[in-house]
């Protein structure tokens, strides 16, 4: 980013607050000068408006940026001191108010930043916290001050009613100095949790840890590791890097959740009876815990499938990597990722074993159901294999064919302004099919997040999806699956991603679909696939009997234990 636009940035994120500060200005000076009051009022109402521009997060629930608005508030409240002084005489009760109120205002960076410093450490886990200390409420206390600006120019305008304005700003520096004082407390209690944290866990005694950090919404990466790692049968913890995966993983789990920021601060948990440590994902700060020679690593990863991601040579560094089948082991050797056979371990999918296996033929189906499962966009562009920018040709060509649809878009959809426009687009589709036919379309919260993905798979004949993990667990269920060909041309789509051997392709790589008809004649007809889906089902999902399926996984996990 160059020097040039990075400012253009900067300015064009502080242009509201910038004009806000502008207004209170003009409405300060023309406190000052004009000789009568209400020429300040137009600038004041200005710089008020901009500054609830500021705060409409706030006035939803959210945080209040109180840094950016505080020279606002205090051009303003000197405004209404000249205009009690100049317009209405020196009255000692609005003087009263308004330095009360200015005292509220500069005390909150104060409390701002000591409330920064209250964050979690450890909640389910008796010596050092049941329960988390929560940050205090400054949003609240900014928007008190707020409030206290609001009086004391409309007690200055109205040249009456100061003793509101001295009683408002009163309440106003209460709340901030309560504020304060609940930060240093829960700042000091926070120290106390530290300090008991590494005694309170070698009390504990647990055997082993997952070690979890990725972006806020992403718990489904750990939601489903947990059910399997508590049929363990060993006392376990959640170590996460972030607060918001720490609220997140507190409402999946009744084990320990410890919150670790910094790498110094890992110290703290390697207690003497630990004996593994699992990841379900790659992120850098795994690098913190897999330097503990003395803990066996071992990556579960968050799902099985052909993408780029899946043969990372980061994989290495962990002693142990548990994959689904065969499939994987190939997939690094065949991307000329080397890796001894001695650090996989297959264990299968243990979250596919409520899958329902296909009860009949597609073909013997009327109005089969098909699961439409579109990944994401990805971080990089090597990893976009997202097929909802062609996902509303696709489904209106499945509903003219006289199927109902389960639509569970990926959970990161959201991040794509493209994506949820072509998501809204679908729903928007099947609210109207559904309407005007009668077919029990699912879609929306009912799909995404009442229903798991075990709930979707069973509840569908059929599916298209993309280069995704969501393929190979539909693989258990031997019923027939469409891929999209995005990120390579459908004539290349099964050398690069060879779970598509099972698979019909339909091509989208033009940024069109262009094979759309032929395609669904067998998916939903013929399903001459029927077959190499079954024997590749072994490949990449392990050759494990279905009758206790997931307790391979356990058995195999249990070695390490």
């Amino acid at each position: 980013m160059s020097a040039k636009s990075g400012l253009r940035g900067w300015l064009a994120g502080r242009l509201p607050a910038l004009a806000a500060e502008v207004a209170a200005l003009v409405a300060l000076l023309l406190a000052a000068v004009a000789d009568s009051p209400w020429w300040a009022l137009p600038p004041a109402l200005v710089a008020l408006g901009l500054l609830g521009y500021l705060w409409r997060n706030a006035l939803s629930g959210g945080p209040t940026p109180s840094g950016s608005t505080l020279v606002i508030r205090l051009l303003l409240l000197a405004c209404a001191y000249l205009l009690g002084v100049v317009h209405s005489g020196a009255d000692l009760v609005l003087a009263l108010g308004v330095g009360v109120a200015a005292l509220a205002i500069l005390a909150e960076p104060a409390v701002t930043a000591t409330s920064r410093s209250v964050y979690p450490v450890s909640a389910n886990l008796r010596g050092s916290g049941l329960r988390p200390n929560l940050r205090p409420n400054t949003s609240r206390a900014v928007l008190v001050n707020g409030a206290a600006v609001v009086v004391a120019l409309g007690c200055a305008f109205a040249g009456t009613l100061e003793v509101i304005s001295l009683v408002v700003s009163v309440a106003a520096l209460a709340l901030i100095a309560f504020t304060g004082w609940q930060a240093v407390t829960r700042v000091r209690a926070r120290h106390a949790s530290e300090t008991r944290l590494n005694a309170a866990l070698a009390a504990y005694e647990p055997a082993f840890l997952l070690h979890w950090e990725a972006p806020a919404g992403t718990a489904y990466q750990v939601g489903m590791w947990l059910p399997y790692l508590e049929r363990l049968g060993k006392k376990f913890f959640v170590l996460v890097r972030s607060e918001a995966n720490f609220n997140e993983v507190l409402r999946l789990t009744t084990a320990p959740v410890v919150m670790r920021s910094g790498l110094t601060q890992i110290d703290d948990v390697i207690v003497p009876s630990l004996r593994a440590a699992f990841y379900v994902n790659t992120a850098t700060k795994n690098n913190h815990l897999v330097r503990y020679t003395n803990l066996t690593h071992i990556q579960l990863n968050h799902g099985d499938s052909d993408k780029v991601p899946s043969h990372n040579p980061v994989f290495r560094m962990y002693d142990k990597n548990f994959v689904a089948g065969q499939a994987a082991v190939d997939r690094f050797a065949a991307n000329g990722v080397s890796m001894p056979a001695e650090m996989f371990s297959i264990v299968g999918r243990p979250q596919v074993e409520n899958v329902a296996i296909a009860a009949a033929p597609i073909a013997s189906l009327t109005a089969p159901r098909v699961l439409y499962a579109p990944t994401w966009a990805g971080f990089y562009a090597d990893s976009n294999y997202s097929s909802l920018l062609v996902g509303y040709d696709i489904v209106k060509a499945l509903i003219s064919r006289g199927c109902s649809i389960v639509f569970r878009p990926h959970p990161y959809t959201m991040r794509s302004a493209a994506l949820t426009q072509e998501s809204e687009r679908i729903k928007a589709l099947l609210t109207e099919d559904r309407r005007s036919s009668g077919r029990k379309h699912v879609f929306g919260a009912e799909a995404e997040t009442k229903m798991s993905v075990v709930d979707c798979f069973n509840a569908s004949d059929a599916m298209v999806s993309d280069v995704s993990s969501v393929v190979a667990d539909y693989l258990y269920s031997e019923k027939p699956f469409a891929m999209v060909a995005v990120s390579t041309p459908a004539e290349r789509f099964t050398d690069a991603f060879p779970l598509a051997r099972a698979s019909y392709v339909i091509d989208a790589h033009s940024g069109r679909v262009t094979n759309l008809d032929p395609v669904l004649d067998e998916l939903l007809g013929s399903d001459p696939l029927a077959a190499i889906r079954h024997d590749l089902k072994k490949y990449y999902l392990g050759d494990i009997p279905s009758e206790g399926y997931a307790q391979h996984f356990i058995d195999e996990a249990n070695r390490y234990l």
